[in-house]
Parts: structure tokens; sequence; C-alpha cells
């Protein structure tokens, strides 16, 4: 991946710089990939990191969840947030136990997060989220009621201090071991899907839909 100018000093990736990313193609690729995303912040010098959904939509990435969580409701005074994905590609099997590794593509967003106050804004949202985990569904089931709106609260945050982190390809090792007869290499990772498995209360002769039965990892799709 390119490496081009931290957008803030803050941002800047300062363990192994030459793994960084900073342009923008690099970091959507890879929060549109992750499925789960940690959100960091601090109540009353308490630190808490909270995994939770995400969706990334042009500038923005979106969170969502109860209008009552106490993670929403800090978040939405404007306190500095964290928000963290990885995905995990392999696990990198060195020579001597000090170079094992992953390999792995992060990506770290920092600012502060607004409430989504519009309505529209909010329900665009909501779609977003439900098409990103399995494309076409939104379109298949009820959408949210008045009330379930008043009760979901929806944060936003720019992407104006993002930066990626990447590591890819064989161990590195220390010269003097590369004569050791330890196997080395990489074992690699990746998101897999089983069949649908119905609920228990699915009404007979109800099959799966054509984007359920199809659903496939985001990766999978982008190389189709």
């Amino acid at each position: 991946m390119p490496v081009a100018t931290a957008p803030s000093q803050r941002a800047r990736v300062r363990r192994a710089p030459s793994r960084a990313a900073y342009d923008r193609d690099a970091i959507d690729a890879i929060l549109d990939e992750a499925l789960v995303a940690h959100v960091g912040f601090a109540v009353d010098g308490q630190p808490y990191v909270i995994p939770t959904l995400h969706a990334r939509a042009g500038e923005t990435v979106y969170i969502h969840g109860s209008a009552a969580s106490r993670t929403l409701r800090t978040l939405a005074t404007s306190a500095p947030a964290c928000l963290t994905v990885t995905l995990l590609d392999g696990i990198v099997l060195a020579r001597s136990a000090f170079h094992h590794s992953m390999n792995y593509r992060s990506v770290v967003v920092l600012g502060e997060a607004r409430p989504v106050d519009d309505p529209a804004e909010q329900l665009a949202a909501l779609e977003q989220f439900t098409e990103r985990l399995v494309p076409g569904r939104w379109g298949e089931v009820r959408p949210p009621s008045a009330q379930e709106l008043k009760g979901t609260r929806v944060l936003a945050m720019g992407l104006d201090e993002a930066s990626a982190k990447v590591r890819s390809g064989p161990p590195v090792d220390d010269e003097e071991d590369y004569a050791s007869d330890a196997w080395a290499g990489v074992i690699p990772l990746a998101l897999t899907s089983g069949a649908p498995v119905p609920d228990p209360r699915l009404d007979a002769g109800v099959a799966p839909s054509p984007c359920v039965q199809r659903w496939e990892p985001v990766a999978r799709r982008a190389a189709r």
C-alpha cells in the first residue's frame, strides 16, 4: 500500500512507520471489509474499549446502538474517541520465537463523534449498517418503526484523522537464524461462512433469499 503524509501528528504511525498508509483508498477498503470495530473512550479517567458494528459512507464512519447506551451517551458529548478495526491475514512463523508475528491490516480513526439528529441521515445510516452486512437485505425486511428509531442513537465520526497500518509477507529473521531447520512461513487466515441456519420459529417452506444464499466476505466480493 502507498504511504502518504499523516493527517496529523497524533495520527502518525510511529512504530514501524514503513507499514503506514494514509491514503483514503487503503483506509476505506479496510474499514469496509472489517465486520467489527472497537471504540475507545474514557469516563472519569477510566478507559473503556467497546466492540460495535460500524458502517462507512463516504467521509464518515457511523456507529449505532441503544439510546440508553453509556458508550453512545458519552461519545455524543464530543468526548475524545478512537475507533479501530483489524483484519488478520496470516500467522507469521519465524525461525526464532522473537520474530513470530501476524500479517494484518488495521485502521485507527481519531476524533469526536457527532450525534446524527437528522431523521433522513439516521435512516440512511441504519440502511448502510444492514446493507454492509448482507447486500440486498434492507429491501427484504421491515424497516425500523418510529418507536425503534426513537430508541436508537446513531453517531458519526469523520475520517480526517485516520491511518492504516499493514504487515504482509514472510517472516523477517536475524541473518544467523536462516540456517535453522525450523519451518518458517505464513499460515494464511481468511473469513469464511457456512450454510445459513434457519430460525427455529421460521415458517416451514421459507427458504433463504438469494442475497442470503450468496453471502460472502467483502474481500471475496471485491475479487470477483
